[in-house]
């Protein structure tokens, strides 16, 4: 670092890089965008002008070989995170890697052992940690106000709100909303019950809706849209156990006959809580209470963004860190498993 300045490089220049990632590095005093990479040359030198930034290639290596360069943002498809961060890692970059962590937990593994050999800092994009309600109820349940979380309910449901893009292609993604918007639910429900290690899945996922034309629908749509294909679930559910006797029941949607919404639901043996609003459900004096917390006003990924720098200025171990990349990873690749073997497996 030089001047206090982290020099920031954008692996993948797409619609999440864009309108997340570049504003919230913006807020930051203490971050310089430097690079940007991107497999079309046109969109990367455009990113380069708008904002200033020194260096636009198309190549990851090149990016990478930079020697200003202290860190990475990870924001291509799903398909080549695993690449990027070890190619990064290798090179002595810090690391933000976008969610998920990549196609598979042999992916997960790779890159985990790049990480690890380069000692980079590494953190996992999971932007829903940091949350004001996620973080009140953490609190809460950190305090042991909750006691043991034995039990949640945890739904993410869009009516039609299937994205457009490689978000369908199944060569880009590795899945649907189990792995696009799933990866947010599971993971903040997990986080928010301790981290329990994960033993077993049984789940399954439905394509029954599949392309659908509805009109005045609006959708997430990748910057590239040309070459359509759909290859993924529109729904999945299950149940996920965990080795401390702790269970999540699940579903999530881009598109069900039903109800939009995002609800997560906690059950201890103190006390219970929901997220959004941020609420316990225990008792006071013999009598039962609902208590509603009152969480800070926090922009989800400006946080994210914030606490990425500050673990890189100071070696801390991020909230969303390299293992927890990898135990998420194992929980939607199990519910894809167990889908397809039609029964509930080990992971």
């Amino acid at each position: 670092m030089k001047d206090g300045k982290i020099r920031i490089g954008l692996i993948g220049a797409g619609n999440i890089c864009q309108s997340a990632h570049i504003p919230s590095y913006l807020e930051q005093s203490d971050a310089e965008l430097y690079a940007v990479c991107d497999l079309k040359a046109e969109r990367a030198e455009d990113v380069r002008q708008r904002y200033g930034m020194k260096v636009a290639t198309t190549s990851i290596d090149e990016l990478v070989s930079i020697d200003e360069l202290d860190a990475v943002s990870v924001c291509t498809w799903n398909n080549a995170h695993a690449d990027a961060v070890i190619r990064a890692a290798r090179a002595g970059k810090h690391i933000l890697c976008e969610k998920p962590m990549c196609m598979n937990p042999a992916e997960a593994l790779e890159m985990k052992k790049a990480v690890e050999a380069a000692g980079v800092t590494f953190m996992m994009g999971f932007v829903r940690r940091f949350d004001g309600d996620s973080v009140a109820v953490r609190e809460a349940a950190e305090n042991g106000l909750l006691g043991h979380v034995y039990y949640a309910r945890a739904s993410l449901l869009r009516r039609r709100g299937t994205p457009l893009g490689w978000f369908t292609d199944l060569s880009k993604s590795g899945g649907g909303p189990v792995i696009d918007i799933g990866v947010h639910l599971l993971d903040l429900t997990w986080y928010l019950m301790g981290r329990p290690n994960p033993v077993s899945v049984s789940a399954c996922v439905h394509h029954e809706i599949g392309d659908y034309k509805t009109k005045g629908v609006t959708r997430w749509e990748a910057l590239d849209t040309d070459n359509l294909v759909f290859e993924t679930e529109d729904s999945a559910n299950g149940l996920i156990r965990f080795d401390n006797g702790a269970s999540i029941l699940f579903d999530v949607s881009w598109a069900i006959n039903g109800l939009n919404g995002m609800s997560v639901h906690l059950y201890g043996n103190k006390a219970g809580a929901t997220v959004s609003p941020a609420t316990l459900y225990g008792e006071s004096a013999g009598y039962l209470s609902d208590m509603q917390l009152k969480p800070a006003k926090l922009k989800g990924f400006s946080e994210e963004i914030r606490h990425f720098l500050d673990c890189v200025k100071t070696g801390r171990k991020p909230i969303a860190p390299l293992e927890d990349g990898v135990t998420v990873q194992r929980i939607l690749n199990g519910i894809y498993d167990s889908a397809a073997a039609g029964c509930e497996i080990k992971i």
